[in-house]
């Protein structure tokens, strides 16, 4: 038999995180331990409102397969069992840690995943004020950042991204909408963050809304976030997106995130590994797709103001393994 516990924790953030959608001022997530023959073991995941989760919603679908849990359920069980979202993360990322724990391997070792000793994330750059959001970039990049991913709503566009890119010239840029933009004026804004140098963009319009995009020729890259959860999200994206942005809580876990990797670059699209706001159990729990991805963007741990014992090494713009 094994143990099961479900419960949820906050982490207080030490700067508000604004994005298009909301305004934020703590971590909440759900966390599931199991223990098996002595051995303990952890999985994490973020409720996400957008995806119609709460961390009571998310905490009873977990409670549903509990029996099955103690019972010694597989990864391969649970992935019939509950639908992809952060229900399912939390667990299959328990199951997995549990089976490296058993081998007293870093997961990373466990699956036979060589990473650098230093990983390159994005830094997150929240809405406010073009001058506000030029500062925080001149920071971010004065403190070493050298990636930095740049939040916007569906104002002020080219005044906030020409004073970033003033205050940030030898960055790489990136820039997510969260689905606040409209097909109307996507044209010029695409021309416009290809003339300031942006890397790529990141879903710009509304899920379910993306049959604009098809045979809609830009000069930058646009990857699928809200758009992408899992495999079954790739037959819709071809010919709209050439990115997808993989992470666990959408897809359900880490053995869903292997797969979906494996399909999305067999059909074309390159990848980016993102994550929630979250602790650093989390973004462990990730480092396996780490060295198959052209952006990480894993800086969610460095809004808390403390990080869950033991935590992972973040300094600006880098991730220390």
């Amino acid at each position: 038999m094994r143990t099961v516990k479900v419960y949820e924790e906050t982490w207080p953030l030490h700067t508000p995180f604004v994005i298009a959608r909301g305004s934020r001022n703590e971590a909440r997530v759900v966390v599931v331990e199991l223990e098996e023959d002595g051995i303990k073991a952890v999985g994490e995941c973020t409720p996400y409102p957008r995806y119609g989760e709460s961390e009571a919603s998310v905490m009873a679908q977990i409670m549903t397969i509990a029996p099955q849990l103690e019972n010694r359920l597989t990864r391969d069980d649970l992935q019939t069992l509950l639908p992809a979202g952060a229900a399912r993360n939390a667990v299959d990322c328990a199951l997995w840690d549990l089976a490296s724990r058993k081998a007293t391997m870093a997961l990373v070792d466990y699956m036979g995943v060589t990473l650098p000793h230093t990983l390159v994330t994005a830094q997150t750059v929240v809405i406010g004020t073009p001058e506000q959001m030029a500062a925080s970039a001149a920071a971010l990049c004065e403190k070493g950042a050298q990636l930095l991913k740049v939040k916007l709503d569906d104002h002020l566009i080219s005044e906030r991204l020409v004073a970033i890119r003033a205050a940030a010239p030898n960055a790489t840029l990136i820039v997510d909408a969260n689905e606040s933009w409209h097909s109307e004026g996507l044209a010029a804004r695409c021309q416009l963050l290809a003339d300031l140098g942006v890397a790529m963009l990141e879903q710009p319009l509304p899920a379910g809304k993306d049959d604009v995009l098809a045979n809609f020729i830009h000069p930058l890259p646009i990857c699928a976030d809200e758009s992408c959860h899992t495999r079954a999200s790739l037959p819709a994206l071809q010919g709209r997106y050439e990115m997808v942005n993989i992470k666990l809580d959408k897809a359900g876990g880490l053995t869903e995130a292997l797969a979906l990797a494996d399909a999305a670059v067999e059909q074309g699209f390159q990848l980016m590994l993102g994550c929630m706001i979250c602790t650093s159990r989390a973004i462990s729990a990730a480092l396996p797709l780490a060295n198959r991805v052209r952006f990480a963007d894993l800086d969610g741990p460095t809004w808390l103001a403390v990080d869950v014992e033991p935590a992972l090494r973040f300094t600006t713009g880098e991730l220390h393994l």
